[in-house]
């Protein structure tokens, strides 16, 4: 992943922001920031797996791991994957299963670019 693509993926505005937080970069910030996501998602997507799986699609587990990622995405300035997030939110809070799959099958499109940019990032 260039440079360019990872900037065109997540907020310039939001990582200097964290940067700003830690400018010596001693305190490892945005490193630990990035790894508390990773972390995040390799707790989370196998739940999400099972609960898109099950006959009937865990609408209660797809809200609570879109709403998850909606705020850590956006704290790392991943705002197209937060927007995504918030639409399969809203679709789970509402029970809705049309075109619920394609929006996950996006969702984990997104994840794995926005890990690459992150990765680039570091």
């Amino acid at each position: 992943m260039t440079a360019s693509s990872s900037a065109a993926l997540l907020d310039q505005e939001a990582i200097r922001r964290l940067r700003e937080l830690d400018p010596s970069g001693g305190n490892k910030l945005l490193e630990r920031v990035v790894a508390a996501f990773s972390s995040s998602l390799d707790r989370l997507l196998p739940d999400l797996a099972r609960a898109r799986s099950a006959p009937t699609p865990d609408y209660t587990v797809i809200r609570h791991v879109t709403h998850t990622l909606k705020s850590s995405s956006a704290s790392l300035g991943a705002m197209a994957l937060a927007a995504r997030c918030a639409d399969i939110e809203a679709m789970a809070r509402e029970g809705r299963s049309d075109g619920l799959a394609e929006q996950l099958d996006a969702m984990l499109d997104d994840i794995q670019q926005v890990r690459a940019a992150l990765a680039a990032l570091l």
